[in-house]
């Protein structure tokens, strides 16, 4: 990863923080079309720096962290101006709310309980997931349909399954872990390496013991 941490990526990831406060007073104060502007321009971002800190070998461990934290307050963002702004579509999917909220909390506080850190996988599953979220929300809120919505809820929990059981798999939490197999084939070469290292060693401890017994000869 790279070691400066101001660069563009990690501005934009930051700038999704900025943007939540100003989402809530939107939301607080009725502003429906500005609300829903900003939190495109927002969602635009959470594409982009990802994307760039890529293509521009930027990727940093704040990056990573700011991301995480960034998905987490914007989607409380959208809640909130859900429930302030149309009322009536938060009562219709509420349980589908609290059905996304727990794939969120599930595979969040397994990490937290393992690895007493918050989990920054970003699975590819988890970037669909993200990426179809927007587009899920707005024929939502424009457009009074929820089965799209709905369908992404449920491939939310896919996502979660899928983060809880790369948290079981790993010893430690790492970043951008693409899928469970990328988990569990992280784990067969630190194993292999694990191996490796003590052959090696057994290896120098047989060659001193046969030294000595030669110097004994």
């Amino acid at each position: 990863m790279a070691n400066s941490n101001f660069n563009i990526p990690n501005c934009l990831s930051a700038s999704r923080l900025v943007l939540v406060p100003v989402l809530l007073y939107l939301a607080y104060q009725g502003q429906s079309n500005p609300f829903l502007i900003l939190l495109a321009a927002s969602l635009l971002t959470d594409g982009l720096d990802g994307y760039l800190a890529r293509r521009w070998n930027q990727c940093s461990e704040l990056g990573v962290k700011l991301d995480s934290w960034g998905d987490l307050f914007t989607y409380g963002a959208m809640l909130f101006g859900l429930i302030l702004l149309w009322p009536e579509v938060f009562q219709r999917e509420k349980w589908f709310f609290l059905l996304g909220l727990g794939t969120y909390c599930v595979p969040t506080l397994s990490c937290l309980l393992k690895f007493h850190e918050l989990p920054r996988y970003h699975t590819w599953s988890a970037k669909l997931a993200a990426i179809l979220m927007a587009p899920a929300y707005y024929s939502l809120v424009l457009l009074d349909t929820s089965l799209f919505f709905r369908g992404v809820i449920f491939f939310h929990i896919w996502v979660a399954l899928e983060e809880v059981f790369i948290t079981f798999t790993l010893n430690k939490n790492h970043y951008n872990v693409p899928t469970l197999f990328h988990a569990r084939e992280m784990m067969r070469r630190q194993r292999y390496r694990f191996r490796e290292r003590r052959v090696k060693i057994q290896e120098r401890i047989g060659l001193k013991e046969r030294r000595k017994d030669w110097k004994n000869k």
